[in-house]
């Protein structure tokens, strides 16, 4: 089983449930922390002490501090620890089921388990750390029908967000647009299009009304 944990939660009582929890992981040390800069500072100090964390059980939403911080979500948090290749376990813990978020999560980031709060969510987290030790995956059960399906694996992050856009009623010209003024990679027509002709393959929709339809009915929205 996993020595040292470290859990990043602002809820105190969110904390003090999983601290009655994690007690009954004999052996375990486990450090508490509320916010996601301090979590990255405490994960890299022991990293270079040569104590490194096994494993990071996180919350995705924290609330806004009047510190100036550079990590404000989960999120950002392990796309930093993934972005500097930390060799630890991530399970999210959070109430967020959006389908996308979770997908994102699991399939493109590649955290170890996602655990919905909830009735039986102490039950499912240990489940979850198991599974982690185990190098399984882990998703809630309730949730297991939002994970992408084979069929679809060939669709990824960048092709969902495009689905996305199509739904709220945005053209191939105005999704170009969109991506810009979020400051991401434009992408030219040609290749908006090319990615939605091959989702149509992939999902075998008839035009693009049917596979925003299709993309719902799989959870993919």
């Amino acid at each position: 089983m996993f020595k040292k944990i470290i859990v990043a939660e602002d809820i105190d009582s969110i904390s003090q449930g999983l601290k009655v929890l994690l007690e009954k992981l004999d052996g375990v040390e486990v450090v508490y922390t509320k916010y996601c800069d301090e979590t990255y500072l405490k994960i890299k100090k022991a990293e270079n002490d040569n104590e490194p964390f096994e494993l990071l059980i996180t919350d995705l939403s924290f609330k806004s501090s009047h510190m100036d911080v550079n990590l404000t979500s989960g999120e950002q948090l392990i796309g930093q620890l993934k972005k500097e290749n930390f060799d630890i376990a991530i399970i999210v813990y959070s109430i967020d089921e959006r389908g996308y978020s979770i997908r994102h999560l699991l399939d493109d980031i590649g955290v170890d388990g996602y655990v919905s709060k909830g009735r039986e969510s102490t039950r499912d987290l240990l489940k979850a750390i198991k599974a982690a030790y185990a190098g399984e995956q882990y998703i809630s059960p309730h949730l297991i029908h939002l994970k992408k399906p084979s069929s679809v694996t060939d669709i990824d992050q960048f092709d969902l967000e495009i689905i996305q856009l199509l739904a709220k009623g945005l053209n191939q010209i105005e999704i170009v647009e969109d991506f810009k003024r979020k400051g991401k990679k434009a992408s030219s027509i040609s290749s908006i299009e090319k990615r939605i002709i091959k989702m149509k393959a992939s999902l075998k929709a008839k035009n693009t009304t049917h596979l925003i339809s299709l993309a719902k009915d799989m959870g993919l929205l």
